[in-house]
C-alpha cells in the first residue's frame, strides 16, 4: 500500500494566501492568544485555515507547557481531517512553532505554516523564565531535516508588535 502522505508540492486546491488573508488570519490567531491569557494560559494562539485560504476550520489557545496551541489544535485536526486534506491547509500562529509543535505539524501533514514573530523574539521576551524555557531552534531547521516540503512563511515584522503586546506583562 502506497503512503498517502504528501512529500513535495502543495495540494491541488492549494494556492498561496494573499497578504490580506495572511494579516487577517494572523490577527485572528492573536485574538485567540489574548483570550488564552485571560484564562491564565500563556498568550499563544493559532488558527487552521482550509485550502481555500478563507475558511477557518479550528482555532486554539495555549493550554499548558506540553499542550501548546499548535500541537493541541493539530492533534484534534488529525482526528477530523485526512492527511491529504491537511496538506492543503495552512496553520497560522502568533509565534514560530517550537520544535515540538513543528514536529507535530510535520507528522500531521499540514503543508503550510505562517507565523508572526520568531522563536528568537520570544526568547527575548521570556528570557530565562522557567514557565517557558524556550528552545531557540527555527522551525525551518526542523522541516529541512524531514522528507516533506512544508512551506513556511514568516516572520512578519510589520505586524510583530501586535503579537509581542500580550507577552510584555505576562512574562514579568
Amino acid at each position: 500500500m502506497e503512503d498517502a502522505v504528501q512529500t513535495k508540492s502543495p495540494g491541488p486546491n492549494s494556492t498561496d494566501p494573499t497578504s490580506d488573508q495572511i494579516t487577517r488570519h494572523l490577527r485572528r490567531a492573536n485574538e485567540v492568544a489574548k483570550r488564552a491569557a485571560q484564562f491564565g494560559h500563556h498568550p499563544f494562539g493559532c488558527v487552521l485555515v482550509a485550502p481555500n485560504n478563507e475558511t477557518v476550520l479550528m482555532e486554539q489557545g495555549n493550554v499548558d507547557t506540553v499542550n501548546h496551541a499548535e500541537s493541541t489544535l493539530i492533534r484534534t485536526a488529525c482526528t477530523n481531517f485526512s492527511s491529504e486534506y491537511l496538506w492543503g491547509c495552512t496553520l497560522y500562529t502568533t509565534f514560530e512553532p517550537c520544535v515540538m509543535c513543528a514536529g507535530t505539524l510535520y507528522w500531521a501533514n499540514i503543508g503550510h505554516v505562517v507565523f508572526g514573530a520568531t522563536e528568537k523574539r520570544l526568547l527575548e521576551l521570556t528570557g530565562s523564565n522557567n514557565k517557558n524555557p524556550t528552545l531557540d531552534i527555527p522551525c525551518r531547521y526542523v522541516f529541512e531535516h524531514g522528507q516533506k516540503d512544508v512551506k513556511v512563511s514568516g516572520p512578519f515584522p510589520e505586524l510583530e508588535e501586535e503579537f509581542v503586546e500580550p507577552h510584555k506583562e505576562f512574562w514579568k
